[in-house]
């Protein structure tokens, strides 16, 4: 059976994907999937992954197949400048290849990957190939995390308009954690109007689950 794939991504940074991959991963595990986790490119890592890191631990403790596997077994590159990837990679070393070969290896040890972004769609991986485009390759279906601090519409709308325009399946969810107090009021209205269907990662990940 071919491996299902979930990438995980964002408006931006710092919006909550590992969060949210970390609660997915559970969820998932929950309803008797064998579930893997990928992270391609992590930055701003000094001598210590955190995401994937934690990302590992969480999946370890659902799939055996992970046991035995370290934080760099689930990442392509880690670079220490914490910036885009094509930013970070100073000496231009990424091989997309190889982030290939690391997600094939991967689903050998699952039924369901989870593959965690960098930053937002856009984000250049190399000179001309972005986050969007791994997803696309990997022709996974796209959860995208939106924030709920102010501005956060504009944002929403024109990450659905970039994953559109490259015919890549999606859901969305909201992480509420910014501006939490005013979400309901500044921004809520807009949402209920016209995605009456909305969900957020706090209340609604069992229902997308259940999807799959």
């Amino acid at each position: 059976m071919q491996v299902q794939s979930l990438f995980i991504t964002a408006t931006g940074t710092n919006i909550g994907k590992t969060h949210t991959t970390v609660k997915l991963i559970e969820a998932f595990a929950d309803k008797g999937f064998c579930v893997g986790v990928f992270k391609p490119i992590e930055t701003g890592v000094d001598t210590f992954p955190h995401d994937a890191s934690l990302l590992l631990k969480v999946c370890q403790k659902v799939n055996k197949n992970f046991k035995d596997l370290m934080p760099e077994d689930i990442t392509a590159y880690t670079f220490p400048l914490p910036a885009a990837p094509f930013c970070a990679d100073t000496e231009q070393i990424i091989d997309l290849n190889r982030i290939m070969e690391k997600y094939h290896e991967l689903s050998q040890l699952c039924d369901i990957l989870l593959v965690e972004g960098a930053g937002g769609l856009m984000v250049p991986v190399t000179k001309e190939y972005m986050m969007i485009n791994l997803a696309k390759e990997l022709n996974a279906k796209v959860l995208l995390v939106t924030p709920s601090k102010l501005g956060c519409i504009n944002d929403t709308l024109l990450s659905m308009s970039a994953l559109r325009s490259y015919d890549l399946e999606f859901d969305w969810c909201v992480n509420i954690f910014e501006d939490k107090e005013s979400f309901s009021e500044v921004t809520q209205p807009f949402y209920d109007a016209v995605f009456p269907e909305w969900w957020s990662v706090e209340e609604g990940l069992q229902r997308f689950i259940s999807t799959y």
